[in-house]
């Protein structure tokens, strides 16, 4: 039966600690572990290697100048896409867009550019247009709401 006067430690988990510096005989002595002679032999040896490494790291990052705007620029989809991806009399919104992955689940607005011819009568639905995409779309037909 386990108690607890009768729970050991798993073998190899308790470790003795390493005594540097306590003379020869005892393996560790001289240079304590620490290799040969030079700036890392010494005590504290290390922090100004630290700081020139933190030294080099900020160096060698670009500077970012500027600002980036909150406001996401919206994804565009060209005309001749809708061309080949949608059946006339189709609706084109964000949700068949991105069931057809001509753009990725986390965008939230598309732009639909002038790029391209359109023949397909399509109605589009909530998302932006140029002013040639929407001319080519009504003269196609189709309609934007």
């Amino acid at each position: 039966m386990l108690q607890v006067h009768t729970i050991k430690a798993a073998h190899g988990s308790k470790h003795r600690t390493k005594r540097v510096g306590r003379g020869n005989a005892s393996g560790h002595g001289t240079s304590a572990t620490r290799g040969g002679k030079g700036q890392t032999a010494r005590s504290g040896g290390t922090r100004g290697l630290r700081l020139k490494a933190f030294k080099n790291l900020m160096q060698s990052t670009p500077k970012l100048r500027g600002f980036k705007s909150i406001h996401k620029k919206p994804s565009e989809i060209y005309l001749g896409d809708l061309e080949s991806r949608f059946e006339s009399g189709d609706t084109v919104d964000l949700q068949a867009l991105q069931a057809k992955a001509l753009v990725s689940i986390n965008d939230k607005a598309v732009k639909i550019v002038s790029t391209g011819e359109l023949k397909k009568k399509l109605t589009i639905v909530g998302l932006l247009t140029t002013k040639g995409a929407a001319e080519k779309i009504k003269q196609a037909g189709g309609e934007v709401k």
